[in-house]
This record gives structure tokens, C-alpha cells and sequence, in this order.
């Protein structure tokens, strides 16, 4: 069979992702991800620790970053992230820009984590008063509040489930729960960021968006925004404030059809 008329395959673009060996997410972050590029993922090597800070710091050695990277530049990325909460903020925003030094020094191209394009993300929507959602032990959640007060933004309430496994498993109606509980009242907080990669956000963050009438950031979602924008595109979230700028006037307009899972 000639093919040759197909002309194909388009150019390809690409993003590097390092993530934590225990990462379930991979087709959540592909939804943030327009169709001209693609994802190349790499993982941490396996450790027998369950989440916590111990974990994050293990995550988050700049040899195990440095590795990852060099696997990475194989497929020549146009940027690569370091896809995990904990394991950039455990060592405060000097830890964080060391972490992507080092991204650097092995050989990334433009460079993020996540906890750094949180930061970014609050700066573009210039908030300044923010609530925590996140699946966290209490000692791990502290980390992310001092991380976050650290960088002058208020933490206005928090709700936290004391995970250390299989938070990929956490059904969207939990993640709800939390937010409610942490948005302690109407006007009490600018924004709601729900952390950790491992934790699925996409579908609830518009319908969050206009119940509690706040931008709603995710980590996996500033983690795309961020790398995207380092290659000069934008990242896919319909009625997402982050994303479309048309989110951001309040209430926001929502397709008519509930997504599944939200109830």
C-alpha cells in the first residue's frame, strides 16, 4: 500500500515530564496538552516509602533529577517539568530554585516544577489570600502552607485527608468535600489551589470555579500551564480561570451536561 500521499508525520513538539515513581495521572495530564504536542514521561526510581516529607526529599535529589533530565534531552524536549508537589516545595523556594538549576546543569531546556508554577499562577491572577486542599498527612500539608506563606500569599483555610497511598483513587466527590471545608466562607480566599499531581482535578475545577466563585488551580494543571507557556503555546482547559481568560468573570458560563464522577 502506498502511503505516501499522507505526507505525515507532522512536526512534533514535546514536553518533558519527570514524575515520582508512584504517578498514576499520565491521562489526566495529556487533557491539558494540545493535539500538536506531546508528552514524554519519565518516573523516579522506585523507594519502599509511603508519602511524606521523607519522600519528597527522596523524589526530589538533584542526582535522581539530574538523571531523569539526561533521559529526557534523548527525544529533545522543548521543556520539561518536574511533575510533583512535595518534592518542590519540601525545601522552600531556595530549594525550589535549586531543583531547577539542576534541571538546568543536567541539560533541560527551559525548566518547571510544580510548586514554582503554582507560585507563577498565583502571581498571574495576582492573588494574594489563597485556601489548600490537598491529600496530604498534616506534617506535609504544613510544608506547602510555610511554602506558600514564604512567598508572601496568605493561607486563608485548609483541608487536608491524611494520605500516604493510592491518592490516584480519590473520587472527585472527596476533592469537592475539601474544597468546601477549606473555602471557609464567601470572599474568605482570592483563589483555591488542590495539590499534589497524584490527585485528579480536571473535570471539578470549572464546576468548583463557579460554586465558589475563585479561580480553582491544580497541580497538575499550573504544572502544563507552565511548561506550555515556556514552549509559547497555551494549555487546553475550557472553563478553566487559569486558562481562559473568559473564566475569570464570575459566574462563568458551564456547558449544560454534569461531568461524570461529580456527584
Amino acid at each position: 500500500m502506498d502511503v505516501s500521499f499522507l505526507g505525515g508525520p507532522r512536526p512534533q513538539r514535546g514536553v518533558g515530564v519527570v514524575a515520582p515513581f508512584d504517578f498514576a495521572l499520565d491521562r489526566e495530564l495529556w487533557r491539558w496538552v494540545p493535539d500538536e504536542v506531546s508528552l514524554h514521561l519519565t518516573r523516579t526510581p522506585f523507594v519502599p516509602v509511603e508519602v511524606s516529607l521523607d519522600l519528597a526529599r527522596l523524589v526530589s535529589e538533584h542526582e535522581t533529577l539530574g538523571d531523569a533530565v539526561r533521559a529526557l534531552t534523548a527525544v529533545a524536549p522543548e521543556a520539561v517539568a518536574y511533575a510533583c508537589t512535595s518534592g518542590s516545595f519540601v525545601g522552600g523556594i531556595a530549594g525550589e530554585r535549586a531543583m531547577r538549576a539542576a534541571m538546568s546543569l543536567a541539560g533541560a531546556p527551559p525548566s518547571v516544577t510544580t510548586s514554582g508554577a503554582l507560585l507563577e499562577a498565583l502571581d498571574e491572577l495576582r492573588i494574594r489570600r489563597v485556601a489548600l486542599v490537598t491529600p496530604y498527612t498534616v506534617s506535609v500539608t504544613r510544608a506547602l502552607e510555610e511554602f506558600v506563606a514564604e512567598a508572601g500569599v496568605q493561607v486563608t483555610g485548609c483541608a487536608f485527608m491524611g494520605l500516604t497511598r493510592h491518592i490516584w483513587q480519590v473520587p472527585y466527590r472527596d476533592v469537592v468535600a475539601m474544597a468546601r471545608q477549606a473555602v471557609v466562607r464567601p470572599g474568605s480566599a482570592d483563589a483555591l489551589f488542590i495539590s499534589c499531581t497524584n490527585l485528579p482535578t480536571y473535570d471539578v475545577i470549572p464546576q468548583l470555579e463557579a460554586e465558589l466563585r475563585i479561580p480553582v488551580l491544580s497541580a497538575n494543571q499550573v504544572t502544563m500551564w507552565a511548561a506550555l507557556r515556556r514552549m509559547g503555546t497555551r494549555a487546553v482547559g475550557p472553563y478553566q480561570a487559569l486558562l481562559d481568560e473568559a473564566a475569570r468573570a464570575w459566574p462563568p458560563v458551564l456547558p449544560e451536561e454534569t461531568q461524570e464522577g461529580w456527584t
